[in-house]
């Protein structure tokens, strides 16, 4: 029987949480590298067994961390975030005219190459994404992304300007989606020499054009990996779906009470299933009323069906971050998500009922669900 692995990446560690295919008992170790936030753990599509981790702290700076053997033992790779551009380059940060160096502050996200376990793609703050295809050992940065002509307009988010997803085309080798808070979405075809905004149809309130091309704070992008071309996205006050590759996006919020939120899943097995988790709004950043409730599409959006059975009847005053959700690939198809109270709440059956696999973790920042034979 199929196993299923979680990794959790958390304020103050990673625990990485394993059951059979049953998934109606978790055992887990951690905390792995405690006292650190750990801002994302992804094992390789290409060998399970090869996991990374971003690991930072303010105080100790970036570590990137390597295991071979699915997260019994960690040793740390390269951690040189060195940006390529000349001298002198600078954003202009939020309400603030004056100039500012880019500085490398932290990983948000690695994405390892869905055929070579040595290839990563790491999205960083500063905005920026670079790729490794040694296993970790050195870093080089696609300039390209940094260097686009609307980079000097981007604007930090409230977690920082940051490149905080980066999703790759399994059909299409060259191709790679980054979204960066607050610029919106781009893509490369070539591999990253090149990136292209990709935000036609998004409609952001606050900016002096709403629909400009560059500006939108996009929190999170899916994608099925039999459909690539559809794109599914949380943004900062909408949910969105493009069917050509980001060409163009239309809302798909519909009946949803409401539309902010921060992560999105695509269902294992039905490309047109989508979860959500709605909060209250920018500045109050838990469920509407206090419930927490997942929230299903099985239509591609604009029908959204609340998912309760499970999670809490209390008031639950908690909030679910972007990289904080994630699907398993069995049938029926297991959905997860962590909140910011520590809870961790797993799905064995497409989000009918939930059940706590874990509480009082440190706030939960990532979940990552791999299946292993």
């Amino acid at each position: 029987m199929s196993r299923v692995r979680l990794l959790v990446g958390t304020r103050k560690g990673a625990f990485v949480l394993t059951a059979d295919g049953a998934r109606r008992q978790w055992d887990i170790t951690g905390p792995h590298f405690p006292g650190w936030e750990i801002y994302h753990v992804k094992g390789s599509p290409a060998d399970p067994q090869r996991l990374y981790a971003s690991q930072s702290t303010q105080w100790f700076g970036q570590v990137v961390q390597r295991s071979d053997d699915g997260g019994r033992t960690w040793r740390p790779v390269g951690n040189d975030f060195s940006y390529q551009s000349p001298p002198g380059t600078h954003r202009w940060h939020w309400g603030d005219a004056t100039p500012h160096v880019w500085e490398f502050a932290r990983v948000w996200q690695l994405q390892p190459s869905p055929a070579d376990p040595d290839t990563v793609y790491a999205g960083v703050e500063d905005a920026a994404l670079f790729r490794t295809s040694d296993g970790g050992s050195t870093w080089t940065e696609l300039t390209a992304m940094r260097e686009h002509e609307s980079a000097p307009t981007w604007e930090p988010g409230g977690g920082g300007l940051c490149l905080h997803t980066v999703t790759l085309d399994p059909t299409r080798p060259g191709r790679i989606f980054a979204a960066v808070s607050a610029a919106g979405l781009f893509r490369s075809d070539d591999g990253g020499a090149t990136f292209v905004p990709k935000n036609r149809g998004l409609y952001s309130r606050d900016l002096p054009d709403p629909r400009a091309e560059v500006g939108h704070c996009v929190h999170r992008i899916a994608m099925h990996p039999a459909r690539p071309d559809v794109l599914f996205m949380q943004k900062h006050w909408d949910v969105n779906r493009s069917d050509d590759g980001g060409e163009s996006w239309r809302d798909i919020s519909g009946d949803l009470p409401t539309a902010f939120g921060f992560p999105i899943v695509v269902h294992a097995h039905e490309p047109d299933t989508v979860y959500v988790v709605p909060i209250k709004s920018e500045s109050e950043h838990y469920p509407l009323d206090g419930d927490l409730r997942v929230f299903r599409s099985r239509f591609g959006g604009h029908e959204w069906e609340p998912l309760a059975k499970g999670l809490p009847e209390d008031p639950c005053y908690v909030n679910v971050l972007r990289g904080a959700m994630s699907v398993d690939s069995l049938d029926p198809c297991g959905v997860y998500f962590g909140t910011t109270g520590g809870q961790l709440f797993a799905s064995a059956d497409e989000g009918d009922s939930w059940e706590a696999i874990a509480r009082h973790l440190p706030a939960v920042l990532s979940v990552e669900a791999q299946v292993l034979p």
